[in-house]
């Protein structure tokens, strides 16, 4: 962080070098815009194909066909879950959270695309839903599902506690991988990647702009609805730090499941996957 106490003076001129205007890095008013409306149409009478539970303290992976909708409940109590998403038959394209966050902000929702990584660039779900859009941002600058924080890990944690704890979020998608695709642990590790935090209230600071948590809004029955722009599978670990309100990646904290529910739409028509990114390199 910035130091209070900066050890080289102002120049004269440093007023008006901070009174420069402001320019937003990417505007997104030229990117194809979501039809809301037709996935809403398409959504309409979609049948329940899959229910998966991911209990607390654990992660779990998911297949979602192109044009399916993907629901992520809360069902118990407040709890935030960690979301990685890859291309399922690629899985070196993934979820670039800070393109995201560069393109739509710090926190995530209804409208917004889930982009994925280079060289691919391109949405690999469009955020249809979200129950928890009443919240905006509060007084202290917080707001839900961010793509800041990159994911509880074992490393961070050993160098602040200098103790090891095996069930944080990175640990927990790196079992699921591991799992789902078939593949030795050290290699699933490294397809493990910063997250869309699902239900987590977060900002930065106002003083020192460090990263904060507060308590989760999320309560039973809110949910975060994607719909899938090419064939993907979601790990989503449901946090150790529960609704975050107080820490993480320890067993202090009670936790909840997560549910994700998966839909299939009556038609596809007006679907179409989202092809990659058509820079010619």
């Amino acid at each position: 962080m910035k130091h209070q106490h900066p050890t080289h003076p102002e120049p004269t001129d440093a007023q008006a070098r901070r009174a420069r205007p402001v320019v937003v890095c990417y505007p997104t008013e030229t990117l194809p815009q979501l039809d809301l409306a037709a996935s809403a149409a398409r959504r309409e009478g979609a049948e329940l194909l899959q229910r998966l539970s991911v209990p607390p303290r654990s992660a779990a992976c998911i297949d979602v066909p192109a044009g399916h909708f993907a629901r992520i409940v809360s069902v118990e109590g407040p709890q935030v879950g960690d979301l990685n998403i890859w291309n399922s038959h690629n899985i070196a394209e993934r979820f670039y959270s800070g393109k995201t966050r560069a393109l739509h902000g710090t926190h995530v929702g209804t409208g917004d695309s889930l982009w994925s990584s280079f060289p691919f660039m391109r949405p690999l779900a469009h955020i249809t839903c979200d129950t928890l859009d009443w919240y905006g941002y509060d007084a202290d600058g917080g707001s839900v599902h961010d793509v800041i924080g990159t994911r509880c890990d074992p490393y961070t944690g050993r160098l602040l506690s200098g103790s090891d704890y095996h069930y944080c979020c990175h640990s927990n998608l790196t079992r699921a991988v591991a799992e789902h695709f078939d593949l030795p642990p050290e290699e699933a590790e490294r397809h493990v990647h910063d997250v869309l935090n699902v239900f987590m209230l977060t900002g930065f600071t106002r003083d020192t702009h460090q990263y904060f948590m507060k308590a989760s809004p999320v309560r039973p029955g809110d949910f975060l609805e994607l719909e899938a722009q090419i064939d993907i599978t979601l790990g989503l670990s449901a946090c150790p730090g529960g609704d975050c309100g107080a820490e993480h990646s320890s067993d202090t904290a009670q936790c909840h499941p997560l549910v994700i529910e998966i839909y299939a739409p009556k038609t596809l028509t007006g679907f179409t996957p989202a092809p990659p990114n058509p820079y010619g390199r």
